[in-house]
């Protein structure tokens, strides 16, 4: 599976926003400057968390369809499922990235 980067940063800047939109705290937020390493953890966080919400919700639209619950279809589940695996897929990707690029920095010289 081939995740293109511009693509990718776009999602996550999507998700950043939503997740600050969320954000109880977000007027405390405002009122103290954060740094750029802080905003790609938060980020990061809530791109996990999506993740991690994700396979939850494919989970119990799964076990729903098992246990014969007719508000379920098939279809949702199989849908969800699908959206966790491209999730998950798309989050390796990003980890990938990150660990070759820390490998790439460590090997420069100095």
């Amino acid at each position: 599976m081939k995740v293109q980067a511009n693509s990718l940063f776009q999602e996550m800047q999507s998700l950043a926003q939503e997740a600050q939109a969320r954000n109880p705290l977000k007027e405390a937020q405002n009122q103290v400057p954060q740094t750029s390493s802080s905003q790609f953890g938060e980020l990061l966080s809530s791109a996990i968390d999506n993740v991690h919400n994700l396979q939850q919700d494919a989970k119990s639209k799964v076990v729903a369809v098992e246990m014969g619950d007719r508000r379920v279809s098939l279809a949702e589940a199989m849908i969800a499922s699908q959206k966790s695996s491209v999730a998950f897929e798309a989050t390796v990707q990003v980890r990938n990235k990150l660990v070759e690029a820390y490998k790439d920095i460590m090997n420069m010289p100095v």
